[in-house]
């Protein structure tokens, strides 16, 4: 970029910690043409002089790129910089693309929601396939798109009486679509990755489950004589081994606890009420009887009273609080409010001093708002959270002000600061970890609120988090 724009490498540099996006900064930073370039269709970009450049020599890449910077205007090559580094994004729901698809062509939104799961490439081919009316043989390989709960954040008493509703408890793992169809396993994460391979033990069950089988569940690390499932920490450990070996297999052994039954027998179950498909999945579990594959307990307490007074327990049950599905209810996709409410458990807190901060990303990239905290050990501040989200508005702006005036050492993009200013965090859990300095790990760490009537000496000390650690 230097090269072609005929700046110096430090000014370069300086500039993108302005900006804060790469595309952006590189689109400014250039000149336009004197004569705009031919019109050229953003399919011919992508499929024809984007897309061959995938593993070609250095200066093949390089005199391509930077041809394209010399014949585009401002507005064309910033989307030439933007789908060259990936950031291409455009703010509108993947609900609402589904519902414009759908229209367009036809075909039922949950169909459509369905294709859309997974790894995908968005040519022309695999347009024809989303959008044909018929059942095609990649549809029996996808999940179901997966029904998201909402925070519950009225009291529960307004959702009417407590045996209108099915409780179980709210688990801290990876949810999981188990599939048996075609004589074969898959395990879906509702981040949309296939997780084949990586929990063997778990496709040895379900191999056992009837054919046009799919559950929907949690993957919990869970030793065989616990009554609890392990740290979500455990769970870590397996995520990225396509290919465990035995002693990892001992060491964080895993089971599905299933909440839901969405097919059984290739039958699609998704339109029964609740409580029919968790007793059909019910007979289901009872039939295959491995507990490596096991029934979400329900949770019946006699009243919303009741129900809050389990909920205190969570922690000590290693869960997060309680599901609230309506007993009628269908499921459906996506988060869609009035039917499934998840009652987490209040925060952990604890009162941390600000470190470090660095600039955020998309309409805050020009905005130092990802700060990292730290608490005191023997003396000294210890880095143990960071995060990202919340303060409103004026506190942003607030923060990033005084963060430019009270720098006292810069690390590339990293800006440490004058380690006077407390916040409180809140997180849903502690861990030990070896990955960290501080040998602890918490759970979604977000900031609750700016503590300006509290000196940094007396923030927290590092043992008070560790005394919470599991």
């Amino acid at each position: 970029m230097g090269e072609v724009a005929g700046l110096p490498g430090w000014l370069v540099d300086d500039s993108y910690s302005q900006v804060g996006d790469l595309a952006e900064t590189v689109t400014l930073l250039l000149d336009d043409p004197p004569d705009a370039g031919a019109d050229v269709p953003l399919s011919e970009w992508i499929e024809r002089r984007l897309l061959p450049l995938a593993n070609a020599a250095p200066e093949v890449r390089r005199a391509a790129v930077t041809a394209a910077w010399r014949s585009l205007c401002f507005d064309e090559r910033l989307a030439f910089n933007k789908l060259l580094t990936g950031s291409l994004r455009v703010g509108v729901s993947q609900r609402l693309v589904q519902q414009a698809l759908a229209e367009l062509s036809g075909v039922d939104i949950a169909r459509i929601a369905q294709r859309m799961l997974g790894a995908w490439t968005p040519d022309a081919d695999w347009m024809a396939h989303l959008l044909d009316p018929r059942e095609r043989p990649g549809d029996r390989q996808q999940p179901y798109p997966f029904f998201l709960a909402s925070p519950l954040e009225a009291t529960p008493e307004s959702l009417g009486p407590i045996d209108e509703w099915l409780l179980e408890w709210k688990w801290d793992g990876i949810r999981v679509q188990l599939i048996r169809r075609d004589g074969g396993v898959a395990l879906w994460s509702r981040g949309e990755e296939r997780l084949d391979g990586r929990f063997p033990e778990i496709e040895q069950a379900a191999a056992a489950l009837p054919d046009g089988t799919v559950l929907d569940g949690e993957l919990l690390a869970w030793r065989d004589d616990g009554d609890a499932p392990l740290p979500f920490t455990a769970l870590q450990t397996r995520i990225q081994r396509r290919k465990p070996g035995a002693r990892t297999l001992a060491d964080t052994p895993e089971r599905v606890v299933a909440y839901d039954l969405l097919e059984l027998g290739g039958q699609d179950l998704r339109g029964l009420p609740q409580l029919e498909r968790r007793a059909r999945l019910g007979q289901v579990l009872a039939a295959l009887d491995d507990p490596r594959i096991a029934l979400s307990p329900r949770v019946q307490p006699a009243s919303w009273e009741h129900a809050a007074g389990l909920r205190s327990q969570s922690r000590e049950r290693g869960v997060e609080g309680l599901m609230l599905k309506r007993a009628g209810a269908a499921y459906q996709s996506g988060r869609r409010r009035g039917d499934w409410w998840k009652w987490k458990v209040d925060p952990l807190t604890i009162d941390a001093v600000l470190l470090y901060a660095q600039a955020g990303h998309g309409r805050r990239s020009t905005l130092f708002t990802d700060c990292t905290f730290g608490l005191w050990h023997e003396g000294a501040l210890v880095p143990v959270a960071k995060a990202y989200s919340g303060l409103d508005d004026a506190e942003i702006l607030k923060l990033d002000r005084w963060i430019r005036a009270h720098t006292i050492e810069r690390f590339g993009p990293v800006r440490a600061v004058e380690p006077v200013q407390v916040f409180e965090l809140g997180f849903e859990a502690v861990n030990r970890s070896r990955r960290h300095k501080s040998g602890i790990a918490v759970r979604f760490p977000r900031i609750l609120r700016w503590r300006h009537d509290k000196p940094a000496a007396e923030a927290d000390v590092l043992a008070a988090l560790q005394a919470l650690a599991r």
